[in-house]
């Protein structure tokens, strides 16, 4: 039944993704703010499509944290699952860190490339956390929130990564605070698997974390230890030693 669910699940999204992407071409001389709506409509779609067909639910803890102005967003990465529904779910519009050869994908690539977030030329090494800076001020100062995540990869539940700097670095340098996130949406979508799983998502947002008085190396540090702590909390499972699983 979930490997059915799973395929059925797969059709839809190939079916729905290509006329979207032919629409996102239409719509392109569109401002930007419109333009944005219009494209992740897809992701909600997409994200509607996870609970109607494969039992995806989700609920949203501390959403009264998210702030009402500039902001960096750290969070947990485990599945594809978030990356539908951080454009779809959240107030204000988000922007992703990623490889610019995305946009040379098919269909997805190329509404992705429409929304004007945070692209970077891995090829140029240093350089490239340069294009983070600049072009992560220029998103800030239009309002945008920036959305990065720290382990680099998706992780499975249960297991961490070291965290990055490149996002606390931007925070420290740009003078605004993080938004730590903390999700298992790995449990129902994991990593690299055609399986999608019936089940609940618990996304927790934290209280945020001010950038102010502190280096990028402190503030990763107060990001790691809010986000991991939270992780024991919401998937005690997955930690056979917190005190949350016993």
């Amino acid at each position: 039944m979930i490997w059915l669910r799973s395929l059925i699940y797969a059709v839809f999204l190939t079916v729905t993704v290509i006329p979207y992407a032919f629409a996102c071409l239409l719509w392109s001389p569109l401002p930007r703010g419109l333009r944005y709506r219009l494209t992740v409509g897809w992701a909600s779609l997409a994200l509607w499509g996870a609970r109607a067909i494969c039992g995806i639910r989700w609920q949203i803890q501390g959403q009264e944290n998210l702030p009402d102005g500039p902001a960096v967003i750290l969070s947990k990465h485990q599945s594809a699952w978030e990356t539908l529904f951080f454009p779809s779910k959240m107030p204000r519009q988000v922007c992703y860190v990623y490889k610019k050869e995305l946009h040379f994908v098919p269909f997805f690539g190329w509404g992705l490339a429409l929304l004007r977030m945070i692209p970077i030329d891995r090829k140029q090494g240093q350089d490239a956390f340069s294009q983070v800076l600049s072009v992560g001020r220029e998103r800030l100062a239009e309002g945008r929130w920036p959305l990065l995540f720290p382990e680099g990869t998706r992780v499975p539940p249960g297991q961490r990564r070291r965290y990055k700097m490149g996002g606390a670095r931007l925070a420290v340098e740009a003078g605004v605070p993080v938004i730590p996130v903390a999700l298992n949406a790995g449990e129902c979508w994991p990593r690299n698997s055609f399986l999608k799983s019936p089940g609940l998502v618990t996304v927790s947002i934290g209280p945020v974390i001010e950038s102010t008085g502190l280096d990028s190396a402190e503030l990763n540090a107060r990001v790691e230890a809010w986000i991991e702590a939270e992780m024991r909390r919401i998937s005690p499972q997955r930690y056979p030693g917190s005190s949350q699983a016993a």
